[in-house]
This record gives C-alpha cells, sequence and structure tokens, in this order.
C-alpha cells in the first residue's frame, strides 16, 4: 500500500510535466517509471527557450505537492500512520527535486535567472552525499557534470545564449518568487511531517 500510494504520487508529479508541455505545444510521450530510479517524461521537441522550460520544469513540483498536501490531509482527517507515510514521501520528493541543479526539476526552473545559479546546488548534493550515501544521489551527481560544465564556460553575449535565455527581468522574478515559496513551504511540511511520523513511532514503540 505504501509503494502504490508512491507511486501514484509520482505519477502526480509527473503529470505535471506532462500536462505543462502539452499546454505549450511541445510533442510529449507518457510518463516512464524506472525502478529505483525514479520517472520522467520524454519530451521530443525541447522547449525554444527558457521561459517554457521553466513553465514545464515547474508545473510538477506544483501537481506533485498538490497531491501530496492532499495526501497529509486525508491522513491527519483519518489519524493514519501510513498516509502520513505516503505524504512524506511524497513532500521529500519535490523538495528534492527542486535543488537547483540541473537535470533536476529545480536546475531547470532556476535556469531562467541564468545556468550559473546551478553551482549554488553542489553544495547542498555533496552534503546530502556525505549524510546520506545513495547510488541516485550518485547518479545525479554525475548527470549534473556535463550541465555544469556548460554553466562553467555559459556565455551570456554569445547570440544564441541571448536567445534562449534572454527574458525579462518581470519573469525572473515571477518564477524566482514561486521557486523559492514552493521550496519553503516544502521545507517546513517535510520537517513537520517528519516529526509527526517521529512521534507516531514513538506512542507505538
Amino acid at each position: 500500500r505504501y509503494a502504490a500510494g508512491f507511486i501514484a504520487l509520482l505519477f502526480a508529479h509527473e503529470m505535471g510535466h506532462y500536462i505543462a508541455a502539452r499546454q505549450r505545444g511541445l510533442n510529449v510521450g507518457a510518463p516512464t517509471f524506472i525502478p529505483f530510479l525514479g520517472a520522467w517524461i520524454e519530451l521530443r521537441d525541447q522547449p525554444m527557450d527558457v521561459e517554457t522550460e521553466a513553465y514545464v520544469a515547474i508545473a510538477g513540483p506544483v501537481v506533485g505537492s498538490i497531491a501530496a498536501l492532499a495526501v497529509y490531509q486525508w491522513a491527519r482527517a483519518d489519524d493514519s500512520a501510513l498516509l502520513l507515510a505516503i505524504s512524506y514521501a511524497g513532500l521529500f520528493l519535490n523538495l528534492f527535486n527542486l535543488l537547483p541543479l540541473s537535470p533536476l526539476d529545480g536546475g531547470r526552473i532556476t535556469a531562467v535567472l541564468g545556468p550559473r545559479i546551478w553551482f549554488a546546488g553542489v553544495p547542498v548534493l555533496v552534503a546530502l552525499l556525505l549524510y546520506r550515501p545513495s547510488p541516485v544521489l550518485l547518479l545525479v551527481a554525475i548527470m549534473a557534470v556535463p550541465q555544469l560544465i556548460k554553466a562553467w564556460h555559459y556565455d551570456p553575449q554569445a547570440p544564441e545564449n541571448i536567445a534562449y535565455y534572454g527574458v525579462p527581468l518581470q519573469t525572473k522574478l515571477e518564477y524566482g518568487g514561486m521557486y523559492l515559496a514552493l521550496a519553503a513551504l516544502l521545507a517546513v511540511m517535510t520537517y513537520d511531517v517528519h516529526e509527526m511520523i517521529g512521534q507516531v513511532a514513538r506512542s507505538t514503540g
């Protein structure tokens, strides 16, 4: 039941990306699930500008967070430890995906501010690797290396970069604000639900 709930929340996250991509007229495949690694959608058409990339990227955590919060409310209404654990998994999944490091959603959202912001995610990823070593984290780190090299050589004056990353300041502020608000909400909720699970475990132990 826990696994089914987790997959349902993962599906909600990916459907957020799928719907957003379709809204922007991109050719996109159905969500693909890989055991022990996660899921993603296949964009057969790549975004033509960074705003479209950020729009598709942020839709996943937004829809996924709404679904996880709905499960949280369900857990509180039914006083269900199982549902509480499922909601925590969904909240943590979406929070982790907001790390400002490509290829995670956070990297694709914050790219609207400029690719070099990805370097802000490196210390967080290294800390997570040291705190909780994981094959998934290692895979993310390996996949991030080419993107970090690309960011290091980023030339904001290059015509192709101006065409792709050239968005108004208002757009940067809007996506930056949404990103920070969502990250803050998920950080608070993830911490609070983790504490609730600990209290349940202590009371039943």
